[in-house]
């Protein structure tokens, strides 16, 4: 290529820092992979003088979108400036202009993806998003090149690193909850709203995404069954220590003759299982193939460098296909209907904790429930009687999530339960 590649940049936040600075300090790598230069044509801001981390010529930054969306010398769009409604608008704006895209919008892809990719597909460009699910790590482009010939079977992983962070130190140090979110606010890992992170919906977006590409299937947002951390309580995850569990928020996507189901709930893992040992703002993806069997992505989850990093991968993918003259050649197409796995299908360990009546023939009455139900016990803890009440703590065998369902609207009826006080998934071994 005769001429260097000009890149425009949809906002100069956190990660729009982070690839300044690598376009900057990798010339001479990208000289070398590519046999052209990069550089930054022009940067969208809301405020041209709002002081900054990083150094940058104010010749490159301007407020008005068309200067980046039609400006003939850009090769390249990177949008790095959150939101949904105009980040599309600009998105596709850029499409039609026949410029090559490159996001980082986890919530624009999980919304809007197919007809994003439909559109770069209409005006011969690429659209990339390898960043907007584990931050640095190599994940996406793992998933649909590294085992693009093999059936993948279940995707589950820890996707969120505030919520990772958040219940490693309700783990680790014995924080309460309402303890560590202010941590995690502290040091940056959690917004000041962190009702995205803390209730499962940035996870949730991003095994949409995860989803789609592993089942080759239109998974939309509404299919995720969605439940947070928020409302974990410090007894659960202590009685778990006792039982050799540990929980963590995860993305859980499977497919299964043909249906498929998608969630993001607190679970409890085997403490041998590789997911267990991720701590921190750390994220960690676990990949099931039928050729390949098990497979694991480690690595940060977000933060400037790492994740402008994968928005660097994407751009050089991009120049690449320039150079071949193959761009908007690359998309994963729909190639099944989508069917959801009913929840009679869909099994599970669980664990239960109640609050009883300490009586003669009260566990009695509750195991016979569970036994009438088709459902076992693999692990049971009691706790000494206080005021004429005590917990049971039990972890089922695997059972259905519609017969575990039933169960617990059936003990309601119980006289011995005064209250079911948590139940959570439990996944053993990998």
């Amino acid at each position: 290529m005769e001429k260097d590649v000009s890149l425009g940049l949809l906002g100069l936040g956190v990660v729009g820092s982070g690839v300044i600075k690598i376009v900057e300090d990798h010339q001479e790598e990208l000289m070398h992979q590519l046999g052209c230069g990069v550089k930054v044509e022009k940067v969208l801001v809301r405020n041209i003088e709002k002081a900054r981390e990083i150094e940058i010529d104010d010749q490159l930054l301007t407020t008005n979108c068309e200067d980046v969306l039609n400006n003939p010398n850009i090769d390249v769009v990177i949008e790095v400036m959150g939101g949904v409604e105009d980040a599309r608008k600009y998105i596709l704006e850029a499409l039609r202009a026949k410029k090559h895209v490159v996001t980082a919008n986890k919530d624009l892809i999980a919304l809007y993806g197919p007809e994003l990719e439909e559109a770069a597909r209409e005006n011969g460009c690429d659209l990339f998003y390898e960043a907007s699910v584990g931050g640095g790590i190599p994940l996406l482009r793992g998933l649909s090149d590294g085992l693009v010939s093999d059936r993948i079977q279940q995707v589950m992983g820890i996707v969120n690193g505030t919520t990772n962070y958040i219940l490693t130190k309700m783990d680790k140090e014995g924080q309460s909850y309402e303890d560590a979110l202010q941590k995690a606010q502290e040091l940056g890992f959690a917004e000041a709203d962190p009702t995205a992170d803390v209730e499962g919906l940035d996870a949730a977006r991003k095994m949409v995404i995860l989803a789609r590409l592993s089942f080759f299937t239109n998974v939309e947002l509404d299919d995720v069954e969605v439940e947070g951390i928020s409302k974990l309580s410090l007894v659960d995850i202590d009685f778990g220590k006792k039982l050799d569990l540990t929980m963590k928020l995860i993305g859980f996507a499977k497919r299964n003759n043909g249906q498929i189901e998608v969630s993001v709930q607190p679970t409890f893992l085997s403490k041998s299982h590789p997911l267990a040992a991720v701590n921190d703002e750390y994220n960690a993806v676990y990949v099931s193939g039928e050729a390949v069997g098990e497979t694991m992505f480690y690595g940060p989850g977000a933060g400037s460098l790492p994740t402008a990093t994968a928005v660097m991968s994407d751009v050089v993918a991009t120049i690449k296909n320039m150079l071949l003259g193959v761009n908007g050649k690359k998309f994963v197409k729909t190639r099944f209907e989508k069917q959801l796995t009913p929840e009679d299908k869909q099994f599970s360990q669980f664990y239960l904790r109640l609050l009883v009546k300490d009586e003669l023939g009260a566990f009695a009455t509750i195991s016979d429930l569970f036994n009438r139900s088709g459902i076992s016990f693999e692990r049971i803890l009691q706790t000494p009687s206080n005021g004429g009440h005590a917990e049971i703590i039990v972890v089922t065998h695997k059972t259905s999530v519609a017969n575990f369902k039933a169960t617990m609207a059936n003990l309601d009826e119980l006289n011995v339960v005064e209250a079911v006080e948590s139940y959570f998934r439990v996944e053993g071994d990998a």
